[in-house]
């Protein structure tokens, strides 16, 4: 049980790692390609999702793990479609690519790893 536990703190820290680093690669992507007013509701629009996830999955919320494994889904996305239609974002859409996998691996191996949940008490009615 203790390799098990060791192993779902190294997958949780691999998590925060690639999180902060994908919110870091979109916001810079953002505010380096796009005029001021555009950036604002770029970032707004791709790091916004992450940013009201984290408190969630910092806290160990299964549920919130879950929902990033989700959210890594349109991200992948929009890190392929660019790295494929703009040239002159392939450095920006390849690291995004990376860490929008890495936080999809991240989190599905926590959760695969952390202990269940306790169940609930049922309670009379």
């Amino acid at each position: 049980m203790t390799h098990t536990r060791a192993l779902a703190t190294r997958a949780r820290q691999w998590l925060q790692l690639s999180w902060a680093t994908l919110v870091a690669t979109l916001t810079l992507w953002h505010s380096l390609r796009l005029q001021p007013t555009g950036a604002v509701l770029a970032i707004a629009f791709t790091v916004g999702p992450w940013l009201v996830l984290w408190p969630l999955v910092w806290r160990g919320n299964r549920r919130a793990h879950v929902l990033a494994a989700i959210l890594a889904a349109p991200t992948l996305a929009y890190a392929l479609m660019e790295l494929l239609a703009n040239p002159g974002a392939h450095t920006f859409a390849a690291i995004t690519l990376f860490a929008a996998f890495a936080v999809f691996i991240g989190a599905a191996a926590w959760l695969r790893l952390s202990p269940p949940p306790a169940p609930r008490a049922k309670t009379a009615p």
